[in-house]
């Protein structure tokens, strides 16, 4: 089954190690430029809050896992996998990212 890519912005629109929220069929989506060339989304919403800022967290490492943790209660997410590692039970789901053109696409998962 093919995935369809919706396009969410420009690459130049999402700094380095930062992220943007993004809408992608009534989801909110977080995604994420980790260095000058990875791209990676998972879902926005905070499970333990319900809010709306993943997108907003720091990118950082946790041994060899590549994260973002929550700007409220802190948690770590892994941006590969959307697993929270604190709390495995709140994690989020991992969507796929193509670039195209200087595009950045998101396909839900």
């Amino acid at each position: 089954m093919s995935q369809n890519f919706t396009p969410v912005c420009s690459v130049d629109e999402i700094l380095p190690n930062t992220g943007v929220a993004a809408r992608v069929d009534g989801r909110h989506v977080a995604v994420f430029r980790v260095g000058a060339d990875r791209f990676h989304a998972i879902d926005n919403i905070d499970p333990r809050s319900g809010a709306s800022v993943l997108s907003r967290g720091l990118i950082g490492n946790l041994g060899e896992r590549v994260v973002v943790a929550s700007p409220l209660y802190k948690n770590h997410f892994d941006l590969s996998t959307g697993e929270c590692l604190e709390a495995p039970e709140q994690s989020v789901r991992a969507h796929a990212v193509q670039v195209q053109s200087g595009r950045v696409l998101v396909a839900l998962a």
